[in-house]
């Protein structure tokens, strides 16, 4: 026997999935710890065990990979609980990173702010100047060597640092994308008088044009890499002493995963890790199901999560936003909101109904968990409606105290707002759901895709109470909720379906027709670059798969659009693709007559990605078949829930996820309750178990379709 586990660490739950060789998956979920998370990784392990009736050390003995999403650099950025690192660039550019350019005042800024963006600061510095210095050296946009670096000066710049405490230094000089040599340098100095300090160097982490991104991103992973290799080093000490024998892997932003051992290096690269494990899932099920224009959703305990799946491979992205500041690191693209099932309900100062960004979390909790929270949230809204059963979350094992839900939803909603508290919970059911269904419009429509043409998978601990109603705000009339007992813990399903993915990328701007040779050069030396750091992993892997893009632009712009490259030796010809592929995109994105070819095309970043296949991945078991479509053998019980405004409570029937099979059909209104989440199908609704245990709900009328 042989199992691959995936573990998705949120902020106030982690979901681990199991799956071994013969085909059967299990899943559990855990509270969250922080600030040590790794013990809550430890206990949603022993949970799997306990289910596979083995020891945990018996477990582990026998499973060939953990693929690890961690919330910790993102969570370590956003709430700037970051150590004091240093800064070291060229003379005459420390500045670059208080200045800011104008995207300080932009970035990161909601559309209400940039109504008003000169009234927006710049006050978001990663760091004090005193720990950003400079040192004498220059190396031109060719690469050639203007200035020589005085090394007298960067030892005494070292030293300087190290005296006030600091024990982390970014190194980002200018052009060393085009010529590493000096940044290189740096790091030898800096190990000569301190092995022990943690370097990161632009060249390796973000060889990318444009200064001041290079800069923030270079800083940023030099913030998260000591806190994730510890954090790495203790937990797979632990996993170590519990038995592992196989990897210990880590999901990156770009929805491959990278050996532990590698990933405090790209520190920056992991900050995305815990958003993409439901969009991959999405890919790997959509596969076996024939979608290949999905919608992920997954709503958390503190977030609500969006990606597109569009003609089954996820959109990405070469750059995200954190704190204001621009990271070059690729990613799938997620946007996220915070309205998860912990999303706090409040009354703003015009007597508004609004619903998060602040989460309970895991400590304290929402006021139902009867942990010392007094804040309503959704949690205690669907507690109050009936939705959640008040024998408590996690099949029990989580107990939840209504009359603490209904005390906190009476104080700080219903008697502001003059409402009983069953119709205050109403409300804040209703404004998740429009805000929800606001988030997909913004990701979906704005991106010019018509809804229609999707199917939607909602999953985590709260998206499957709310799909139906998120979905029908944006017109989407399939829904599958995936994998029955899975759902809640979905995304950590992504990551036990996910391989090893490395980029490379490196900036040469030059306007075309460009010399083929001088383009081939580029891609080679990122391709051994990437078939290097795949060697690296220890693992065998069954195929490796390499290909190449390029992000080009109109000459005098500054939006860079993403493009395929044909493999194997570059001509003119394949150049010329390139080219019009960018112009077929960049029409796709800004309309038809945008683009000025004219104005000359160029090349700006080459890419490399390097998938490493690995030999085992998750399969799905099939689902029993049920005599015919009637689920009444897995109606549990009756009781009265709040699922839609204008029908009230109505006498709805409970049914037991574990007694459905292939091919029952649910006829709303109707809760399905899963001991790690709970799936309302609304009146109008049907839901339909397939061979694989997903539940699609569609529109009744639609059903036969």
């Amino acid at each position: 026997m042989a199992y691959v586990i995936g573990v998705d660490v949120g902020g106030t739950f982690t979901d681990a999935v199991l799956d071994d060789d013969s085909g059967s998956i299990v899943a559990a979920k855990a509270p969250s710890t922080p600030p040590d998370y790794s013990q809550g990784v430890l206990d949603v392990l022993d949970l799997l065990a306990e289910q596979l009736g083995k020891s945990v050390e018996a477990m582990l003995a026998e499973t060939h990979h953990i693929a690890h999403g961690t919330t910790s650099s993102l969570n370590a950025l956003v709430q700037r609980k970051v150590p004091e690192v240093g800064f070291l660039t060229t003379r005459g550019h420390r500045d670059s990173i208080f200045i800011m350019n104008v995207e300080g005042r932009y970035l990161g800024r909601s559309p209400h702010e940039l109504q008003h963006v000169l009234a927006q600061d710049k006050q978001h510095h990663l760091l004090p100047k005193r720990h950003a210095l400079e040192v004498t050296e220059r190396i031109d946009r060719d690469g050639e060597v203007v200035v020589a670096l005085d090394e007298d000066e960067a030892r005494d710049r070292v030293r300087t640092l190290l005296a006030d405490g600091v024990r982390a230094i970014a190194v980002s000089l200018l052009w060393a994308f085009r010529n590493p040599t000096h940044e290189r340098r740096i790091r030898e100095l800096v190990h000569e008088i301190d092995p022990d300090v943690f370097v990161a160097l632009s060249s390796e982490v973000s060889p990318r044009i444009r200064e001041f991104a290079r800069h923030s991103t270079t800083i940023m992973s030099t913030q998260v890499g000591p806190g994730l290799r510890d954090y790495l080093t203790n937990l797979e000490s632990s996993l170590r002493e519990r038995g592992l024998s196989g990897p210990l892997l880590v999901m990156q932003s770009n929805g491959g995963a990278v050996a532990a051992a590698e990933a405090p290096a790209q520190a920056i690269s992991t900050v995305g890790s815990v958003l993409t494990g439901g969009v991959i899932g999405s890919v790997a099920l959509g596969r076996r199901l024939g979608h290949r224009n999905i919608i992920s959703t997954d709503v958390g305990g503190t977030t609500f999560l969006v990606g597109m799946v569009v003609d089954g491979e996820p959109e990405r992205e070469t750059t995200t936003v954190i704190n204001h500041h621009p990271i070059n690191v690729p990613t799938l693209r997620v946007h996220a909101i915070g309205s998860g099932g912990g999303a706090i309900a409040w009354v703003d100062p015009g007597g508004n109904l609004r619903i998060g960004p602040h989460s309970a979390g895991a400590v304290p909790g929402p006021a139902s968990y009867d942990q010392g929270g007094t804040e309503p949230t959704n949690t205690d809204a669907n507690l109050v409606l009936g939705i959640l059963p008040t024998t408590g979350l996690l099949g029990g094992r989580k107990a939840l105290n209504v009359e603490k839900a209904r005390k906190a939803i009476r104080t700080r909603i219903a008697e502001p707002l003059g409402l009983s508290v069953e119709d205050a919970a109403a409300a804040i059911h209703a404004a998740q759901n429009a805000q929800t269904g606001d988030l997909l419009r913004k990701t979906v429509v704005e991106a010019g895709y018509d809804p229609r043409d999707f199917v939607l998978y909602a999953f985590g601990g709260s998206g499957p109470a709310f799909c139906a109603a998120y979905a029908a705000h944006l017109g989407v009339e399939e829904v599958v909720v995936p994998l029955g007992a899975v759902a809640s813990a979905f995304s950590a399903y992504g990551l036990a379906s996910s391989d090893i993915e490395l980029a490379a990328e490196l900036s040469d701007p030059a306007t075309l027709p460009i010399d083929p040779v001088r383009a081939e050069k580029s891609f080679a030396q990122l391709e051994d670059q990437v078939r290097q750091g795949l060697d690296r992993q220890g693992l065998k892997f069954d195929a490796v798969e390499i290909t190449r893009e390029l992000d080009m632009r109109y000459a005098m712009q500054l939006a860079e659009v993403t493009v395929p490259v044909t493999g194997g030796p570059l001509d003119a010809a394949a150049l010329d693709e390139a080219a019009a592929r960018f112009e077929t995109r960049y029409a796709e994105l800004f309309g038809q007559g945008s683009g000025f070819r004219e104005a000359g095309v160029q090349a700006i970043t080459y890419r490399v990605r390097g998938r490493g296949v690995l030999p085992f991945s998750p399969e799905l078991p099939p689902l029993d078949a049920g005599d015919g479509p009637d689920p009444a053998v897995a109606e549990a019980s009756r009781r009265p829930v709040f699922l839609q405004v204008g029908r009230g409570y109505e006498d709805t029937p409970i049914y037991d996820y574990a007694a459905l099979r292939a091919g029952h059909v649910i006829t709303g209104p109707a809760v399905i309750e899963v001991p790690t989440t709970t799936v309302v199908v609304p009146a109008g609704r049907t839901g339909t178990v397939d061979q694989l245990g997903n539940l699609t709900i569609r529109p009744t009328q639609n059903q036969g379709a």
